[in-house]
């Protein structure tokens, strides 16, 4: 099928859709390392959020670019309309269009120290109930965004830790979280956690770079931090 404007996108598999996912993910990266702000990217973001809806939904992209009213048709043969923001603090929809839409999709690429580039789902519901959420302003229906994370942060003490390395006068421990935090006597210390790192990974000879040349997030440096202090542990003794 080809599309007025000519231009059709191609039927993906899964695994393919999954792939260009990481792709687009690992380019907002490389914009965000070298200093483009997330604001200034919203061709990435509209383009992780539609492949994020067409993942989890088991469907496919539009066959349009620019698909009149929907972004993403579901396995369950759904019109999808996918809205993706980093700092908006509101997203509009179409009027003249959302009758064509069957559900809506609303996602945030967050970018944070500590979990590095994630992406949080702010509302998944059908078209209908979704409007109910929404307000009539020139010709769009606009929904407005809360700031912040709206699930609730339970202490990380009550998590299990899966590793951890003693330094100096305090430990550094890994939550299953994923979470990294520096101990003084088995209490959580107030204190910036990647700043902490840093100078500990130059001492261990621990890069704070990846592979790609960009600075890791808290979680990967910290994991490195304290699997090459344990390495460095247990060498034996020139």
């Amino acid at each position: 099928m080809t599309s007025q404007a000519g231009e059709t996108r191609p039927t993906l598999t899964q695994v393919q859709i999954i792939q260009s996912l990481a792709e687009a993910l690992a380019w907002f990266e490389k914009e965000l390392s070298w200093g483009v702000a997330p604001a200034e990217l919203n061709h990435l973001t509209g383009r992780i959020g539609e492949l994020y809806a067409a993942m989890i939904t088991r469907g496919q992209m539009a066959l349009e670019t620019n698909q009149r009213g929907y972004d993403v048709v579901s396995a369950a043969n759904e019109r999808i309309s996918v809205k993706t923001i980093t700092t908006s603090t509101q997203v509009s929809f179409n009027a003249s269009t959302f009758e064509l839409v069957d559900r809506v999709m609303v996602f945030r690429v967050n970018v944070d120290e500590e979990n590095g580039i994630s992406v949080e789902e702010l509302l998944d519901e059908s078209a209908d109930a979704a409007k109910d959420r929404m307000r009539l302003s020139a010709g769009n229906y606009i929904y407005p965004v809360a700031q912040g994370s709206r699930r609730e942060k339970r202490p990380v003490d009550d998590l299990r830790v899966t590793a951890r390395a003693s330094y100096s006068d305090f430990e550094i421990v890994r939550y299953e979280s994923g979470a990294i935090r520096i101990l003084r006597e088995g209490i959580v210390q107030p204190v910036v956690v990647k700043d902490v790192l840093r100078p500990i990974a130059a001492e261990v000879g621990v890069n704070v770079l990846n592979s790609r040349g960009e600075t890791k997030n808290t979680q990967i440096l910290g994991a490195d931090v304290i699997r090459a202090i344990n390495l460095r542990g247990n060498q034996p003794e020139m």
